[in-house]
């Protein structure tokens, strides 16, 4: 069973995975994609918070390009909140501004544009009221520094077995 369900879930990964390369001008309005965006981006938050919740946040690498997202975010964001998110701050009409600039400098990072989902309190799971769709790149941005500056050990300390 477990087998036969690890190929169904591939398959339907793969099947995203084709929606989503494709040229964003095929499509207007799809359902189907927009279906499909929101089932990998459920499978994206679960898979980072069972990354939060089994291992020292301040030991996870998000990708190889971390260190240089880390740097160009409090570079350009020094005073930026990390651990409960101001919707302001990345939704008013300057913080987009500011944070265009930001992701046009690390468009090189793979699938910098992509939806995705973020908690607004760094202490909380993912729910409906503590989630904000932004892009992969201000995703990164926020959860390395979380990483780094300890905003996310709340959730590992919750989440660790005693031994």
């Amino acid at each position: 069973m477990s087998s036969m369900r690890n190929e169904v879930d591939a398959g339907a990964a793969l099947e995203v995975a084709s929606y989503l390369t494709r040229p964003a001008e095929e499509y207007v309005n799809d359902a189907n994609v927009e279906a499909l965006w929101a089932v990998k981006a459920g499978e994206d938050t679960e898979s980072h918070f069972n990354l939060l919740c089994s291992a020292d946040p301040k030991l996870l690498k998000l990708g190889e390009d971390d260190d240089r997202i880390y740097s160009k975010f409090r570079e350009q964001f020094p005073n930026f909140r990390i651990d409960i998110i101001d919707i302001d701050s990345l939704k008013s009409k300057e913080a987009k501004e500011e944070w265009r600039k930001f992701c046009e400098e690390l468009k090189d990072v793979e699938d910098f544009s992509f939806g995705t989902l973020l908690r607004l309190k760094a202490r909380e799971e993912y729910s409906e009221e503590n989630t904000i769709l932004v892009t992969r790149i201000q995703f990164l941005a926020i959860e390395i520094a979380r990483n780094r500056e300890r905003a996310n050990d709340a959730v590992y300390s919750q989440h660790i077995k005693p031994k």
